[in-house]
């Protein structure tokens, strides 16, 4: 299996000239009665990151769009240190969970064409597992309510999980190990986020379109929706390539360190996270997206509703007073009477968001190669967008 590098020149940014900062210049200044001055270069939540940024807190790229058009592009921090490399617009990024949406998608494409059924046991596509976990539905599983694998916070792994240097290994070492797992709840009884489950989703995928889940997303996702610097980067590629930020873990002493360099960095990421990505690039596939370029409107709606409730659940965090359900790899919130659609993304050394709000035409996309908390940041963007 070949994993292939598809950096190019941004795109999205055209010809506008892009300030040291990493701030785009406004395009269109006829757009500007609709736009919020919070949200502009220089406002309000321009001067919060920026106040984050110099106080350590922060490393990455906010990107603000208004129907599909950036209003504010804004870098901060290293994306590599050791090589004195700055975080760029278009640097990619460590996407984390916000891949789920990616393999949700992947699962919706091929749903939309009759080939996967939601309310089919996995069992229909996939041999090996138990029989109770063979039961656990499509449905269940992009709803995190299957039971399936281990918890989303846990230590447990396969004894050789570490030693996987090949795309190969991992992917059928992850498998072979989830084949031997029991169902943790009744499948339908609860939320209960799984990262497993999205594995599982991908496996799925992989099976019936009889491509590798890699080049599935690759062709049938990035490539339609024009993401020209996303993929699914192996560790190698991660640390020769100056364009793909390093993630600078938190330590107990509270300095940071490359998690890159340590033998946790997976070889490969997974149906569950590490797909990479620009800023650039996730506009662009939510512009896809809900613009119906890689599934019908109808389709997209049935993706990104709510299925079930979250409640309080740390792998998927609300802003106060938030109603939160959870779709297909796709979180639905509701923030003060407003839609909004995405999902968030963490882990060692990395913390994104994508917000989608549907009634404003508001994008608000924030990766950081920093696991200090962007919820603020997040909470700030809301507050401005909802308020109007």
């Amino acid at each position: 299996m070949t994993v292939r590098s598809r950096r190019s020149t941004l795109g999205l940014l055209g010809t506008a000239p892009v300030a040291a900062g990493g701030l785009l210049a406004a395009a269109e200044p006829a757009s500007a009665g609709r736009i919020p001055r919070d949200l502009l270069p220089d406002g309000r939540f321009d001067r919060f990151v920026a106040r984050r940024a110099a106080a350590d807190q922060f490393s990455g790229t906010v990107l603000l769009a208004h129907r599909g058009r950036p209003v504010l592009a804004r870098s901060h921090g290293m994306a590599n240190r050791d090589r004195a490399v700055a975080n760029r617009p278009d640097t990619a990024f460590d996407l984390a969970s916000v891949t789920k949406c990616l393999t949700a998608v992947a699962i919706g494409q091929l749903a939309q064409q009759g080939r996967v059924a939601f309310h089919e046991p996995l069992g229909t596509y996939l041999d090996g597992f138990p029989a109770d976990v063979a039961q656990a539905t499509v449905h269940q599983l992009l709803t995190h309510t299957s039971g399936v694998g281990r918890p989303a916070l846990t230590t447990e792994r396969p004894p050789d999980q570490f030693e996987w240097d090949t795309v190969d290994e991992v992917w059928n070492g992850t498998l072979a190990y989830l084949r031997t797992r029991p169902l943790r709840f009744t499948p339908g009884s609860r939320f209960d986020y799984s990262n497993d489950a999205y594995v599982v989703v991908g496996a799925i995928v992989a099976a019936v379109s009889g491509l590798s889940y890699y080049d599935y997303v690759r062709r049938h996702i990035f490539g339609p929706a024009g993401m020209t610097g996303a993929d699914f980067f192996t560790k190698p590629q991660v640390l020769a390539a100056g364009g793909i930020a390093r993630e600078y873990a938190t330590q107990p002493a509270g300095d940071r360190a490359d998690f890159v360099t340590t033998p946790f960095f997976p070889f490969i990421g997974s149906p569950a996270g590490g797909a990479f990505a620009s800023a650039p690039d996730l506009l662009r596939f939510a512009t896809a997206l809900h613009g119906g370029k890689l599934l019908s409107p109808a389709f997209t709606h049935a993706l990104t509703s709510g299925k079930v409730v979250v409640g309080s659940s740390p792998a998927v965090p609300a802003t106060p007073g938030q109603i939160v359900f959870y779709g297909y790899g796709h979180v639905d919130g509701i923030v003060t009477h407003h839609r909004v659609v995405g999902h968030s993304g963490s882990g060692p050394g990395r913390a994104n968001n994508l917000d989608v709000f549907l009634e404003e035409g508001w994008t608000v996309v924030i990766l950081s190669n920093y696991d200090t908390g962007i919820r603020p940041i997040v909470d700030l963007a809301r507050e401005i967008i909802t308020r109007r």
